[in-house]
């Protein structure tokens, strides 16, 4: 799984095949016989830049000095000060729009059921969870697509540094998860890796052996119940929507 700028949830598989229903289909790898899940979500950890950028911290008249270097230790840290679940605050990260399990151009994202009491700590734990809840939706995808379940799934891209987003992604996929060291550099060792096995230095049965973990994430048993809950309002809330947004950001002829 990685959780960059967009994000996307891959595997090894021995077949071609294309999904119209989840706009997935198979590409080749470089291993003989063996096929990689393809697919993507737009927006991920993006979602955090814009919530800097674009909400907390634009330069404008009020925060003309933007947003401090250490903003994402800082959103981090108010994260962790709300409870799972985010008080029941919603985030849906579609913010310009999704590719898979949809493929959807004109819905939008935002965040439902804020009241009086909704924080900003809220609404930054509410985009993490919003993204793993996207997350979930594209493993379910895949699982089917695939014909079998995935146990533990390994986390890359910038997002996997956050230990508090790597047990969430835990907590919502009901997955474990594996931070893979130094993982924002993962397709940078994936080529040497690669280049390796074209010297002859060792097989690639031998690769997953040279990818260091540096940290394994369980689900938290206490946080199941509202994450199931939060998952389906989740997935209501895309179907309840839909047809709103297709009408509101419909192609201009």
């Amino acid at each position: 799984l990685y959780i960059g700028t967009s994000s996307w949830l891959t595997c090894h598989v021995p077949f071609k095949k294309t999904s119209p229903e989840y706009n997935m289909a198979t590409i080749p790898s470089a291993i003989p016989g063996r096929y990689l899940v393809g697919n993507e979500h737009e927006t991920a950890g993006y979602c955090l830049t814009y919530l800097r950028d674009k909400v907390f911290y634009p330069k404008d008249a009020i925060t003309p000095e933007g947003a401090p270097a250490d903003a994402y230790q800082k959103f981090n840290e108010l994260a962790a000060s709300v409870p799972a679940g985010s008080d029941k605050l919603i985030f849906t990260p579609w913010l310009i729009g999704e590719r898979t399990p949809v493929e959807d151009h004109t819905i939008r994202g935002g965040f439902f059921n804020m009241s009086l009491s909704t924080t900003r700590a809220h609404m930054v734990r509410s985009v993490f969870e919003g993204v793993a809840y996207n997350s979930r939706w594209l493993l379910e995808a895949v699982e089917d697509f695939i014909g079998k379940k995935i146990p533990r799934i390994n986390m890359i891209g910038g997002g996997a540094r956050s230990d508090l987003w790597c047990q969430i992604h835990a907590d919502v996929l009901n997955r474990e998860i594996l931070q893979v060291e130094d993982a924002i550099q993962a397709n940078v060792r994936g080529v040497a890796l690669l280049a390796g096995v074209s010297l002859g230095r060792f097989k690639f049965k031998d690769i997953s052996s040279r990818v260091a973990i540096q940290k394994t994430y369980h689900p938290n048993p206490a946080n199941r119940r509202i994450y199931d809950e939060l998952y389906a309002e989740f997935k209501n809330v895309y179907a309840a929507h839909k047809k709103i947004h297709e009408r509101l950001n419909k192609d201009p002829v």
